[in-house]
């Protein structure tokens, strides 16, 4: 990236943290035009079967190790801006996203607790990752209690919370290890706890607050209520609780200390934290209401924005301004996308095909439904609209004449069903989705582009920025530093689109009709009821594996 810029220009950084590395993107304000960039991988990267020490996770753990998030602004932030070619003196900002909801319990001065030497082979005191998902049985109580004593905010959430989000987390950490609850004075988001290290001043963004802390109306859920799930869950909104800050805003200013890791200025601007879909539609000027974003990586996340409230079965949440102040946000998601097609290419694709590209070439050359084959798309589970992350990968038609690219595209398409899905739910409900706009990595692959096109039956516009989340994040830095008054403005100035890149072919189109319809048929059987083999299946599989373990890898023990 070249430079190409004045003595009075200003820069801003993002900096988005991912599942598996964090990557620093330097903007110009005037612009929004990228000029370096820089991407550090985790040292432990998802911590799923043992901890660094040795000790063995159960099934469906994922955690992290929160030395990690240092080491980005530590390493990448520096690398960003010596390859931008700028002056750091000329940085005004700095802003995060994260993926979420990543927490984890610290001390009331921000310490992470698997940083104590006395709980660092505690799984229990590690951040829990996004994908920890053997908080679901927890999260099943959550919601039937929710139900039964009909709690207003349980439909905000489309009926249901995840077990993705804190509440389900803490109340695993507090009758798994209540040692480790105890300790825990704080219980925060990731994103919330990396600002609190950059700027020394400890926030709470409304994004995440609402999407995964069950903030509604200014409330999060009655101590009542928690209680009757524990006795001792009842101070849990105080471990989550703290100076709750609108998005664009500024949490404080860059510390002496942070100053030193990433080599810019102290005392410049941090901008609240945010999520890294959440965010992305301000890169991809989306905040208006009706243009959805589909963030597609290893998951994906769906958001967008409406000028009026509603309930929607299944999705992930309603937030008022949680994506851009002045609107309602809406969030759903799979929690399963780049992933599942990863998958297949490293463990079931044949060698000298196994490879995205080779498999994408072979699957374009078929019509559709031509390989017979129709995929659930819940091989990391189900976010929206079951909420289930006991559900499983299915594929439906296979023969012996079936071939590995046959395979291929249907797992793309199931994915494009999946968010068919999610866009009829949002319509249903009286939410507007007039036209898409994807970004992440996925982007590259033109035939999954078409296939969702014409899925969905909606042109598809695609970001103009391959580090969409990261520049969300500058942008916010830019509107937290004052160089423009909104989120709204700094969008305008600084996003980029290409509009209508993919159109919907009617013909192909009427032909994913008939699939969808099949789609939807196994979608119900399997997930709502018709057939719950998909839940006795896991459960079987989590019995064999904790009775396969010895004594000694016995992967968690509930602390008396």
């Amino acid at each position: 990236m070249n430079r190409v810029d004045g003595a009075d220009d200003r820069y801003v950084v993002g900096v988005d943290y991912g599942t598996l590395s964090g990557r620093a993107l330097v903007v110009r304000v005037g612009d929004g035009a990228e000029l370096g960039t820089a991407v550090h991988e985790y040292g432990d990267g998802v911590i799923s079967t043992a901890l660094p020490g040795g000790r063995a996770l159960p099934p469906d753990w994922a955690l992290q190790n929160p030395q990690d998030y240092r080491d980005v602004l530590r390493y990448a932030v520096p690398a960003a801006v010596s390859a931008a070619g700028v002056d750091p003196a000329a940085v005004v900002g700095i802003g995060i996203d994260f993926t979420a909801c990543t927490v984890l319990p610290t001390l009331a001065d921000g310490t992470p607790l698997c940083e104590t030497p006395e709980l660092r082979d505690r799984p229990h005191a590690w951040v829990k990752l996004w994908k920890h998902h053997a908080a679901q049985p927890h999260a099943d109580r959550i919601n039937a209690l929710a139900h039964e004593r009909a709690e207003p905010w349980i439909g905000r959430y489309g009926g249901k919370i995840s077990a993705e989000w804190q509440y389900a987390k803490g109340l695993q950490l507090l009758e798994e290890d209540p040692e480790v609850y105890d300790r825990a004075e704080r219980f925060i988001e990731a994103a919330d706890w990396i600002v609190w290290q950059l700027c020394g001043t400890e926030t709470r963004n409304v994004c995440t607050a609402g999407y995964k802390g069950i903030l509604q109306d200014g409330q999060y859920p009655a101590k009542d209520f928690l209680t009757a799930l524990n006795p001792n869950f009842g101070d849990f909104v105080a471990k989550l609780d703290g100076p709750l800050l609108p998005l664009g805003a500024r949490a404080g200013s860059l510390t002496a200390q942070a100053a030193a890791w990433t080599g810019l200025p102290e005392g410049i601007a941090v901008a609240v934290g945010n999520v890294d879909a959440h965010v992305t539609a301000a890169s991809a000027q989306a905040v208006q209401p009706g243009r959805l974003v589909a963030i597609m990586g290893t998951s994906t996340c769906h958001v967008v924005n409406s000028a009026e409230v509603a309930e929607v079965a299944g999705m992930c949440g309603v937030v008022d301004g949680g994506i851009s102040p002045g609107a309602w946000g809406y969030e759903a998601g799979q929690s399963g996308v780049g992933d599942i097609f990863g998958w297949f290419v490293e463990h079931a694709a044949p060698a000298g095909i196994d490879s995205h590209e080779r498999l994408t070439e072979l699957a374009a050359s078929q019509p559709v439904g031509a390989h017979g084959l129709i995929a659930l798309d819940w091989w990391n589970g189900n976010r929206s609209l079951l909420v289930n992350h006991d559900l499983s990968g299915m594929i439906v038609g296979m023969t012996l004449a079936t071939r590995p690219a046959d395979i291929y595209r249907a797992l793309l398409e199931s994915t494009a069903y999946g968010t068919r899905m999610i866009i009829e739910a949002f319509v249903d409900a009286g939410v507007p989705v007039n036209d898409l706009v994807i970004a992440g990595g996925l982007t590259n692959n033109a035939l999954l582009m078409q296939i969702y096109a014409d899925v969905t039956r909606r042109p598809l516009n695609i970001i103009a920025s391959s580090q969409g989340p990261a520049l969300g994040s500058a942008i916010h830095a830019a509107v937290a530093a004052g160089e423009f008054p909104s989120i709204h403005e700094a969008s305008q100035a600084m996003g980029r689109v290409h509009e209508a890149v993919y159109r919907p072919d009617p013909e192909r189109a009427r032909a994913y009709d008939a699939l969808y319809a099949e789609y939807r048929a196994l979608h119900d059987h399997f997930g709502r009821g018709g057939n719950d083999v998909m839940l006795r299946l896991r459960a079987i599989r989590n019995a064999a594996v904790e009775t396969a373990a010895t004594p000694h890898e016995t992967p968690l023990e509930v602390v008396a």
